[in-house]
């Protein structure tokens, strides 16, 4: 057994295989031989062989609680996690202050997304074992996916000062910064990650997310083509090197590459698979019928419709799916012979074609981009019902959305909290709220006014669209209320952080995509001051000159 440890750890684990099969052929019921064979199995990747024994060390030494630790090593490497979980939670059964099962356990708990329980096996793990600095990282990360940044950057610091040279501590850390939109100190995180491990194409992936925040794109186009050149194949750096290029308005590169969108996690997940072939312009749709689906959020969906109408100019009979919500609200649409809800069944067809390919299969460059005064209508019975409710206008009327979708990756970079807004609320103008739902903290907020009504539910697509046709101005975040008003052909005045989405582009007041936009950009990262400081100057000119 010690010769064998001895191969085992000078990397011979062949030679160390074979030292316990002589043990073993001496005597059969030797546990310990049993267990260490199942180990140097496991880490030779042959998990299902270990597992017999486990096993067998098992039956020969009931009771042992590395046995079911390691057994339960063995079933998450074969992506067998609620199996794992259980001889994780029968090794702290056995032994409750056994660390590496608690830890074990946090881990695929995390990886099962039951984060409240995987802090508190890690917590347990910590208090036991508190210099073991791998520990902290994990509980760290997990602090992280529940959105407590500051206590998450605390268990990386203590991670770091157990292991200096830690750079997926380090690189993770950074993550937590990026949570807490502590840009610059971010990338100072992502940057000695990469002096640690010169090679760590997640952090130079990373550190470009930073650097084209802080507007540095050249240098985040830099870093983004350094992780491909360490991995070819890293989908998420050929992904955020295209945002970076159309942000910068290089189409004709920017929207090949955007097709790596598909390995995404979160947008590949909604990935459709059809008999009939993606078409991306190359083939003739002269009698040809066509599907084109949504996707992404209905923002999305809301922008990119506009192509239908090239598309049937193109010859096609046009079928579009999209998610209930739109439904109505698309049901005129130009260029479209059918529109069918998402999951409905569909009609036959030849060709598919996601919404947001649509710009590449018509090679759309900056100038070229397909844009009409207006290319969605409100209902007119909708229209003059509003009218009727809302009463002649005896100031000017503003539409107002501050926040996104919660759940948007970068909301913390998006949205604006409604208290923040109280610099805005002057009393020349008639405010509306466009939002159907609130976040808690907004809907406090938003109850102790009376001068700005709110419909709630009542906010459908249809209804805020005819509503939208009421207001002198649309103020909105980038979010789905903005396009919907650009694609009325309302004014609308879009809030923007400082490194917006791609299709915003860089610097501009305007929008090639909306007429009807007027774009405020921040001037810092998080200034939002700032920004409505500027709108509302502009809407001096709505209401005549400053509040008195």
């Amino acid at each position: 057994m010690e010769k064998a440890g001895s191969l085992q750890a000078r990397g011979d684990p062949a030679g160390a295989l074979g030292c316990i099969d002589q043990v073993l052929a001496a005597e059969p019921r030797h546990a310990p031989a049993h267990f260490e064979r199942a180990n140097i199995l496991s880490a030779l990747g042959r998990h299902e062989e270990a597992l017999a024994g486990y096993d067998r060390a098992e039956q020969l030494k009931p009771g042992y609680p590395p046995v079911a630790n390691n057994r339960g090593s063995a079933l998450e490497a074969l992506g067998r996690m609620e199996e794992a979980l259980q001889d994780y939670e029968r090794a702290i059964g056995l032994a409750p202050d056994f660390a590496p099962a608690l830890f074990n356990r946090g881990t695929v708990l995390r990886n099962l997304g039951r984060m409240a329980e995987a802090l508190e096996s890690f917590d347990q793990a910590v208090a036991l074992a508190p210099e073991v600095a791998v520990l902290h990282h994990n509980r760290a990360t997990v602090l992280e996916e529940l959105g407590r940044f500051d206590d998450a950057l605390a268990a990386y610091d203590r991670a770091i000062a157990l292991r200096p040279d830690y750079a997926e501590a380090y690189h993770n850390r950074g993550n937590a910064l990026l949570g807490l939109a502590r840009l610059e100190a971010a990338l100072d995180s992502f940057d000695r990650a990469i002096e640690l491990a010169p090679d760590y194409a997640e952090a130079y992936n990373n550190r470009g997310n930073v650097l084209k925040a802080l507007g540095r794109l050249d240098e985040a186009a830099a870093s983004f083509e350094r992780t491909i050149a360490i991995l070819p194949d890293h989908y998420s750096g050929h992904y955020n090197l295209s945002l970076c290029r159309l942000y910068m308005g290089d189409f004709a590169r920017g929207l090949p590459g955007y097709e790596w969108r598909w390995k995404q996690p979160d947008i590949g997940r909604d990935r459709r698979a059809f008999a009939a072939p993606l078409w991306l312009g190359a083939e003739p749709l002269a009698g040809k019928t066509i599907l084109l689906h949504g996707e992404q959020g209905l923002g999305d969906v809301l922008q990119f419709c506009r192509y239908a109408a090239l598309v049937k100019g193109l010859g096609a009979r046009v079928i579009l799916e999209v998610r209930e919500p739109l439904i109505d609200l698309l049901a005129a649409l130009e260029g479209v012979d059918a529109l069918v809800v998402r999951g409905a069944d569909l009609p036959a067809f030849d060709f598919h074609c996601p919404l947001m390919s649509l710009p590449l299969a018509f090679a759309t460059r900056v100038e070229t981009i397909p844009a009409p005064e207006r290319y969605l209508t409100a209902d007119a019975a909708r229209i003059e019902a509003w009218r009727a409710r809302l009463g002649p206008a005896a100031k000017p009327r503003v539409g107002l959305a501050w926040s996104g979708n919660p759940r948007h990756p970068r909301d913390w970079d998006r949205s604006i909290p409604f208290a923040a807004l109280a610099p805005l609320l002057t009393p020349g103008i008639e405010w509306f709220s466009l939002h159907r739902e609130l976040r808690a903290a907004d809907a406090q907020a938003l109850a102790a006014r009376t001068d700005i009504r709110h419909f709630g539910a009542e906010m459908t697509f249809p209804e805020t669209a005819a509503l939208a046709e009421l207001m002198d101005v649309v103020v909105s975040v980038d979010t789905a209320i903005a396009h919907l008003a650009g694609a009325l052909g309302r004014p609308v005045w879009i809030l923007l952080p400082l490194r917006p989405d791609w299709r915003w582009l860089t610097e501009r007041t305007d929008s090639p995509w909306y007429p009807s936009a007027r774009l405020f950009r921040q001037d810092a990262p998080g200034d939002w001051a700032g920004v409505l400081a500027r709108v509302s100057e502009a809407l001096e000119t709505l209401s005549g000159g400053p509040a008195s």
